[in-house]
């Protein structure tokens, strides 16, 4: 996990193939919750870049994010990226390893499998 502190580090971000921009608020309990989350993300998929958004000292950054991802702000918040655009984002309890695993697993599958479901 990295800190994102200006557009251009998420535009840098937005050029993997897979990628995931973490909202985090140092102040609520949720968001801790959803770190340790995101943080097994990373130990589990460490060539998945993660990009960590600090919503309280990056509030303009926050707001970049959301308007240029076209994605609502929420804290905590995970947006996936597949080729720099958001392909899911879930917010509070629904940041969960397992589950941003399978999306990303989907997004790195081969054509044909990615089709046969």
């Amino acid at each position: 996990m990295h800190p994102l502190s200006t557009p251009a580090d998420l535009d840098a971000l937005r050029h993997a193939a897979v990628a995931l921009v973490y909202k985090h608020s140092t102040r609520c309990p949720i968001s801790i919750m959803a770190w340790d989350e995101v943080e097994a993300l990373g130990t589990q998929r460490p060539d998945v870049p993660i990009g960590v958004v600090d919503v309280i000292e990056a509030r303009a950054l926050s707001r970049h994010v959301a308007e240029s991802l076209g994605v609502v702000h929420h804290s905590p918040q995970a947006i996936l990226l597949v080729h720099g655009a958001p392909a899911w984002a879930g917010s509070h309890f629904e940041v969960r390893t397992e589950a941003i695993l399978r999306r990303v697993d989907a997004a790195l599958a081969p054509p044909e499998r990615r089709m046969a479901g």
